[in-house]
């Protein structure tokens, strides 16, 4: 007897819900959605009231549901990792290959199924319910509404079949995907053209049905290839490894007496991706925002700075390196041990420092050889402050569960307040760097540079807030 995909889907998706609106409470988790439709109108409106170009907001509204599905499909990793039982203590359906009748293949596709329709709904919709001011203030019209969600899933659709053939390639080989990755990018710089007609958001601007065929086929056939070459890690229990934590403790032993950098390093390093994963995330959204700035006049017509623009997204960016560092652990798991969160935390940041931080620079390095020195040289100097802006926050409003703590509307709320805090002013320097380079370069370093004292000062006082916290046994909201 087999346990059919239906039911598996259905029971996935009730265990997500429950997972999340117990976490944070019904009507707080049921709000999110309803945040994320507030933050879109107030940026389609803001945008209708600069007389900004729509087709600059609509394009980046459909490289931002893009790359949260590229995030979603990476979800591949966790799954294989999820069957092997190493995620801790919670026991999820995706773990029952060993106890049901079900093969490991099979619930990872209905993980990953679950998956897309369960952010498609929470996030995507709301994003493109926001956009409707456009319709009132703007030039869009009400009938291309429906055809915008559905550009959005399918955009959303793309990332996470596009993500998850890199993922499948991956457990294969580790050179094929960067085989691939630097075929699409050679590809989008010689046929932007082309490049754009094969996206959804071309398929938005020429809706016709050879578009939508290619639309709707190209993430299906990305995502079944990667699920088909997908390769689940089946160790034998008998094994003879190295001790890679006393040799990796003993060169940081100045900076980690505790082990608690090692413990972190490794953690990244032994999980599905290894270290990898890190330079592979950056590259997606260097390669996307490059591919923007550089060879598709017609979809950003806009040109703002080339290294302020990399920098901002980037160091955003890195917050997937935060998450990654932080999977394994929690407050709880250290109040078993006589560590200070303090010292956790510090542990992190350094992290953060050895992983987050090289990747960015070395992808603004490559920038030099598509756009020159110019800005580049500036968004070096921004991107390191601002970088430690975003580990600061993330610390300070999510702790040590940041994937968690994000789907808590309150809590979301701040974060992306503290991020537009800073990423606006950005942008907006960045779009008038061209008037007056030497004086915008100055300003830009100045946000940056307070923003990284902002950041350090947050990581100063997270270890305080949550140990409080953990004392309090407030750690779930």
């Amino acid at each position: 007897m087999r346990v059919p995909v239906r039911y598996l889907f259905d029971q996935m998706l009730r265990e997500e819900w429950r997972m999340h609106s117990r976490l944070f409470g019904g009507v707080r988790f049921a709000l999110f959605p309803a945040f994320l439709t507030l933050l879109a109108a107030g940026t389609a409106t803001f945008f209708a009231v600069a007389g900004a170009s729509e087709a600059t907001l609509l394009a980046g509204l459909h490289v931002v549901v893009a790359l949260v599905g590229l995030q979603v499909g990476s979800i591949g990793l966790v799954g294989r990792d999820a069957l092997e039982n190493l995620l801790g203590d919670t026991t999820l359906l995706i773990y029952s290959a060993r106890t049901l009748p079900v093969s490991e293949r099979r619930l990872l596709f209905v993980f990953v199924v679950k998956d897309v329709a369960y952010y498609a709904v929470l996030f995507i919709a709301p994003l493109v319910v926001g956009t409707l001011p456009l319709v009132v203030l703007g030039s869009l019209s009400l009938g291309a509404v429906p055809l915008l969600l559905a550009t959005a899933w399918l955009a959303f659709g793309f990332g996470v079949g596009l993500s998850l053939l890199f993922v499948g390639l991956a457990t294969r080989s580790r050179l094929a995907p960067a085989v691939v990755a630097g075929g699409l990018l050679a590809g989008g710089v010689l046929r932007p053209d082309l490049a754009a007609t094969l996206t959804p958001y071309g398929l938005f601007v020429d809706p016709t049905p050879a578009g939508a065929a290619v639309s709707v086929l190209l993430p299906l056939v990305g995502g079944a290839v990667g699920l088909r070459l997908f390769e689940f890690d089946r160790r034998t229990p008998a094994r003879t490894a190295a001790n890679q934590f006393r040799a990796l403790h003993g060169r940081l032993r100045r900076v980690d007496r505790q082990g608690l950098l090692a413990k972190s390093l490794l953690d990244v390093a032994r999980s599905s991706g290894g270290l990898w994963k890190v330079l592979f995330s950056q590259g997606l959204v260097f390669g996307v925002v490059a591919v923007l700035l550089g060879y598709l006049p017609d979809i950003v017509p806009v040109r703002p700075s080339p290294g302020l623009t990399l920098a901002a997204v980037l160091s955003l960016g890195a917050f997937t390196t935060y998450n990654w560092l932080c999977q394994y652990d929690d407050a709880d798991f250290f109040g078993t041990y006589p560590i200070p969160l303090a010292a956790v935390f510090r542990a992190k940041l350094y992290g953060f420092l050895l992983l987050a931080v090289p990747a960015g620079l070395f992808y603004l390095g490559l920038g030099v050889a598509v756009f020159g020195v110019g800005s580049l040289l500036v968004g070096a100097a921004v991107y390191l402050p601002v970088s430690l802006y975003v580990f600061g926050v993330t610390a300070y409003v999510a702790g040590l569960r940041p994937t968690e703590l994000l789907f808590d509307t309150p809590v979301f709320a701040a974060f992306t307040v503290a991020m537009m805090a800073v990423l606006l002013p950005l942008v907006v320097l960045a779009i008038a760097y061209p008037l007056d380079p030497t004086l915008v370069a100055g300003l830009a370093v100045a946000v940056a540079v307070v923003a990284g004292g902002v950041g350090y000062a947050l990581y100063r006082r997270a270890g305080p807030k949550w140990t409080r916290r953990a004392r309090a046994g407030q750690l779930d909201g």
